[in-house]
């Protein structure tokens, strides 16, 4: 299997590298030095492309960054689409 780079969802600018494909791992981040999850790259650069263009339908701004971060995993790793998704009234 090839390696896959993992970036910090705390400071965005951490990576690490593993040679397993996963969603995301958990690890303390050498750059910030908080515990966070590490989202897979592709994962990452979808949700930076959703943060550049915001989904039309979706209220983008609304969702905090652990929620674009999923939305941005089921589009990547299980091939959803972004009108699967949108925002209800609690």
């Amino acid at each position: 299997m090839t390696e896959r780079t993992y970036r910090c969802s705390s400071c965005l600018d951490s990576t690490v590298t593993r040679g397993f494909d996963v969603s995301h791992l958990s690890v303390t981040c050498a750059d910030c030095g908080e515990f966070a999850r590490f989202v897979n790259d592709d994962v990452f650069e979808q949700y930076r492309a959703f943060e550049d263009s915001p989904p039309e339908h979706l209220d983008w701004d609304r969702l905090d960054r652990a929620e674009k971060f999923l939305v941005s995993d089921r589009v990547v790793r299980e091939g959803r689409s972004i009108e699967d998704f949108g925002i209800t009234e609690a």
